[in-house]
C-alpha cells in the first residue's frame, strides 16, 4: 500500500502541475460607482458594484467581493443576488490598491478591479532596535532602526541615516556596521528627514587576548546543523562577554557518485562548496567538501576544519504506471482503501479543471495498470478538489463555474467505487466557489469563495447542514486550504499565514508524550468543536503566498513543525506566461506562543505548489518541475 500511495502522489504531481490559468470571460462584466477613489489610511468610503452582461443589462447573480490583503477590507464580501453590491471599503494599508470583484459562471471567471489610491502618511518616529550602549574598541558592531509613520505602520521602505558625531572613535559603513576605532565616547544618530534619535555610545580598551572556538564535530553529513561555541578571553584567560564575534567559512568541494540520472549512478557535476552560517554560530553545508570555520573577533581569529559527506538519502524512483486523461486537465486526486466487498483493493479520485465537471474513479490496485472505473458528471466548470470519508464510504467534490453559479458541494456515496451514486448538493452560502474541501468524522471542511471555512455536519450524507465556520478578521483577508488532523485544522491564509484551530482536538498531557508523539496544539485543545472552533495558534507569512500546511512532527529532533507551501507567479513582460516560484517553510511551533522559522527548501528554477509528509519525508510538487 505504501508503494501505490508513494507512485499515485508521484503521478499526480506530474499531471496536475503547471495548469493554465482559468480563462477570464468576456460575456460579462462589473461596473463600479464611481469607478476610482483616493482615501488615506484610516477613511471609509462607500462603492457600489454592478454585474451586467455584454449589453450593460443588469445580471441577476451572486458576486464576490475582496479588498486587497492586508490594505483594504471590503464588506459585505458577497453581492445579493441581484448582481448589485453596496459595500463600505476601509483603508489599512498604502499604494495603489485594488478593490476586486469576482464571478464564477460556465464560460469562465469574470473578474473586474477598481482602484483606490491611499498615499503613504507622514512619518513619526524613529526608534533604535536593542542598541548596545557599551562597545569595545577593535570590534564592528551593528545596529538597526526602525520607522514608524503616523498610522503606527512599520515603514521598511525608508534609507535612515546612521551617523557618529565623534568618527576619531567610531564610524558607520553603509550597512549599519559600527567600527570601534579607539576608545572614547561619541553620539550615534539615526536621521530621516527632520526625525531624529540619539544616544550615547561609550567604548572602552579592549582586553581580548585569543579566542577559543570549541567544536566538537569533526565530520557531518550535509544538511546537519552544528554549533559553533567561541569565547573571547582575556590575558587571564576569563571570558569577556558581551563582545561581538564574527563567523564565517569557506570550504572546497568534494565530488562524488551519488547522483541518479535515468536510474544510473554518475559522476557528480562539480557542485561548489555551499553552506550557510549564522552570526550566532550555527553551520550548515548543502554540499560535500572540506569546510573551514572561523570565528573573529577583536583582531583575532580561530579555526577549525571539518569534513562534509553526502547524506545518502536518494531513493530511486521507478515509474509503474501512468493514468492518462488526454481531453481535460487534472485538478486534484484523492487515494483510499476498499471497503465491503471491495476490501484489499485500492481505488483514487481525480477532479477535473476548466473543462465539463466531471470525476474519474480508478482502480489502482495494479498499478502497473490502472483503470478509470466509473465517472461523475457534475454542473461545473471545474471540479477543483475531491476527497473521501477516513471509513472509505462518503466522498465529496467541490464546484466551480456551475452553470446556475451555485458552486458548492455534491456529496457522494463511493462504497462501490463501481458504481458511485450522487447523494446530495450543498450550496447554502457556497455559492462563491469551493476551491479546497477536507473531511474529518462526520464533517466536511469547505472553503467559502475563499474568505472562510464552513464546517458541514454529514453523519447523514442525504441531510448535510452547516455547524460552524472560522474566518479572520483582518483586511482583505482570504483562505485557500485547510487540513485537519487529530481534531486540528491547519489552514493556510497567504498573508495571514498559518492558523491552527481547535475543531475537536483531544487534549493531550504530557505523559503521553512518548506514546502519542507530542504535538504542543493538543496539550493547548479541548475547549473547540465542529460547532465552536477556537484558535490556537498562528504565524503570518510575510510573503503572502501560503498556500498549504501539512504538520510534522520530526522523528529525528522530537519538535513540532508546520511545514508552510507557497505559491506565487511572476508574470513573464510581453507575455501571458507565469514564472512560478516559491518553496516550503518550516515553522518550529514547539513553543506555540512563539514559532520560528527555521528553514526553507526550495528548487530555484520552478515554484512549489502542494506537499505531503510521511515520517520524516517530505513530497513535494514543483508545476513543471515535477
Amino acid at each position: 500500500m505504501k508503494k501505490i500511495y508513494s507512485i499515485v502522489l508521484l503521478l499526480s504531481f506530474t499531471v496536475l502541475l503547471g495548469q493554465p490559468p482559468s480563462s477570464q470571460s468576456k460575456d460579462l462584466k462589473f461596473i463600479f460607482e464611481p469607478d476610482s477613489l483616493s482615501l488615506n489610511i484610516g477613511e471609509e468610503a462607500s462603492v457600489l458594484i454592478r454585474l451586467v452582461d455584454a449589453d450593460g443589462n443588469q445580471v441577476n447573480s451572486t458576486f464576490m467581493i475582496r479588498g486587497q490583503r492586508k490594505a483594504l477590507d471590503a464588506k459585505p464580501r458577497r453581492s445579493d443576488s441581484t448582481g448589485v453590491a453596496k459595500i463600505n471599503v476601509k483603508a489599512f494599508g498604502a499604494g495603489k490598491l485594488n478593490l476586486s470583484a469576482m464571478a464564477f459562471g460556465k464560460s469562465g471567471r469574470t473578474i473586474g478591479r477598481m482602484k483606490i489610491n491611499v498615499p503613504l502618511p507622514p512619518l513619526e518616529k524613529i526608534t533604535f532596535v536593542n542598541p548596545t550602549k557599551k562597545v569595545f574598541a577593535g570590534t564592528i558592531v551593528n545596529y538597526s532602526v526602525e520607522v514608524y509613520d503616523k498610522a503606527k505602520i512599520l515603514r521598511e521602505d525608508i534609507k535612515v541615516d546612521l551617523i557618529s558625531k565623534n568618527k576619531k572613535v567610531a564610524e558607520f559603513d553603509n550597512f549599519g556596521n559600527l567600527n570601534i576605532k579607539k576608545s572614547g565616547k561619541t553620539t550615534i544618530t539615526a536621521k530621516i528627514d527632520d526625525l531624529e534619535e540619539s544616544f550615547m555610545v561609550s567604548a572602552k580598551k579592549n582586553p581580548a587576548k585569543k579566542i577559543k572556538l570549541d567544536i566538537s564535530e569533526n565530520q557531518i553529513r550535509t544538511g546537519d546543523v552544528i554549533k559553533l561555541n567561541a569565547k573571547v578571553l582575556d590575558a587571564g584567560n576569563k571570558v569577556i562577554n558581551n563582545i561581538p564575534i564574527t563567523y564565517s567559512y569557506s570550504g572546497k568541494a568534494m565530488y562524488s557518485t551519488d547522483n541518479f540520472i535515468n536510474n544510473q549512478s554518475t559522476a557528480s557535476v562539480g557542485l561548489p562548496a555551499s553552506g550557510m552560517i549564522s552570526q550566532n554560530g550555527k553551520f550548515v553545508a548543502e554540499t560535500p567538501g572540506l569546510y573551514t570555520l572561523t570565528a573573529q573577533s577583536s583582531g583575532y581569529s580561530v579555526s577549525k576544519r571539518i569534513k562534509v559527506v553526502p547524506r545518502n538519502v536518494q531513493k530511486r524512483l521507478e515509474v509503474v504506471g501512468h493514468g492518462t486523461i488526454s481531453n481535460h486537465n487534472t485538478s486534484d486526486l484523492w487515494v483510499w482503501a476498499g471497503v465491503g466487498k471491495h476490501a484489499g483493493k485500492d481505488f483514487a479520485v481525480t477532479g477535473t479543471h476548466s473543462a465539463d465537471g466531471e470525476a474519474y474513479f480508478w482502480d489502482i490496485s495494479d498499478p502497473a495498470n490502472m483503470t478509470i472505473i466509473d465517472t461523475i458528471k457534475v454542473d461545473a466548470r471545474t471540479v477543483n478538489d475531491v476527497k473521501i470519508s477516513e471509513n472509505g464510504r462518503v466522498g465529496v467534490i467541490s464546484r466551480e463555474g456551475a452553470s446556475n453559479r451555485k458552486n458548492g458541494l455534491v456529496i457522494l456515496d463511493v462504497s462501490d467505487p463501481f458504481n458511485v451514486r450522487i447523494i446530495n448538493e450543498y450550496n447554502d452560502n457556497l455559492t462563491g466557489g469551493v476551491h479546497n474541501v477536507f473531511i474529518y468524522e462526520d464533517h466536511i471542511y469547505a472553503l467559502s469563495a475563499g474568505t472562510r471555512y464552513d464546517i458541514i455536519n454529514i453523519s447523514d450524507p442525504a441531510n448535510p447542514f452547516r455547524v460552524g465556520s472560522y474566518e479572520l478578521d483582518t483586511p482583505g483577508h482570504s483562505i485557500h486550504d485547510v487540513w485537519v488532523e487529530n481534531g486540528l485544522a491547519y489552514s493556510s491564509n497567504w498573508s495571514d499565514g498559518v492558523h491552527v484551530v481547535d475543531v475537536g482536538g483531544i487534549k493531550q498531557n504530557e505523559q503521553s508524550r512518548e506514546r502519542n508523539k507530542f504535538n504542543p496544539f493538543l496539550a493547548l485543545a479541548g475547549q473547540g468543536s465542529p460547532g465552536n472552533p477556537v484558535k490556537l495558534g498562528s504565524k503570518e507569512d510575510p510573503n503572502g503566498h501560503n498556500h498549504a500546511a501539512f504538520p510534522f512532527q520530526s522523528e529525528s529532533t522530537n519538535k513540532f513543525y508546520i511545514i508552510a507551501g507557497d505559491e506565487w507567479a511572476a508574470s513573464v513582460p510581453g507575455s501571458e506566461e507565469r514564472i512560478y516560484q516559491g518553496g516550503f517553510h518550516f515553522l518550529d511551533f514547539t513553543d506555540p506562543k512563539d514559532p520560528k522559522e527555521t528553514a526553507i527548501y526550495q528548487v530555484p528554477e520552478v515554484g512549489s505548489h502542494n506537499h505531503w509528509v510521511k515520517g520524516d519525508t517530505l513530497f513535494a510538487g514543483y508545476y513543471y518541475g515535477g
